[in-house]
C-alpha cells in the first residue's frame, strides 16, 4: 500500500472527480455536477479525498464536518482495485481528519440495496443504526 497516495481534492480534479464517480460509485447525487463539487471543495477544502496510486485515480471519500457531526459520503473504489486497502486507507484519513477537528462520531451514508458496501463498513468497525431515519427535501428545481 506504500505506492497509495491520500490527498485532498483540488477545484483542478472535479471533471476527473465526476468521471470516477460515474466508473466507481454507486447511486448518483443532485451534487454530482461541476458546480456541487466545487462548491464542496470552496466550503471545506479538506473534505473531498482522493486516493491515487501510479497517478491514476483510485479511490474517493468525502469525510465532511460541520462543527458537530463527521458525516462520510461517497466511498468509492475503482473496481479495478477493490480489495487492495483502497478503502481502508481512504476512511483512516477521514477518520484522522476528523479527530483533529474535534469530532466524536462518524456517520456513514450507504445505500440500502448496496450489500457489498454493508459488508465493507461493517468490516471498517462501522455498524448500521435502524432506530434512524434519513429525511430529505430537495432544494434545487
Amino acid at each position: 500500500m506504500s505506492d497509495l497516495r491520500i490527498r485532498p481534492a483540488a477545484a483542478s480534479d472535479i471533471a476527473s472527480v465526476l468521471r470516477f464517480w460515474r466508473e466507481a460509485a454507486e447511486g448518483t447525487s443532485v451534487s454530482d455536477d461541476q458546480e456541487g463539487v466545487a462548491v464542496l471543495i470552496g466550503t471545506d477544502p479538506g473534505a473531498l479525498l482522493l486516493a491515487e496510486r501510479e497517478g491514476l485515480l483510485v479511490g474517493s471519500v468525502i469525510a465532511g464536518f460541520d462543527g458537530w457531526r463527521c458525516s462520510l459520503y461517497r466511498l468509492a473504489v475503482h473496481p479495478g482495485h477493490r480489495r487492495r486497502g483502497v478503502a481502508t486507507a481512504l476512511l483512516d484519513a477521514a477518520e484522522r481528519r476528523f479527530e483533529a477537528l474535534g469530532g466524536r462520531r462518524a456517520d456513514a451514508m450507504v445505500l440500502e440495496v448496496n450489500e457489498r458496501a454493508h459488508r465493507a463498513w461493517g468490516s471498517a468497525g462501522y455498524h448500521r443504526e435502524d432506530h434512524w431515519r434519513r429525511w430529505v427535501k430537495p432544494l434545487a428545481g
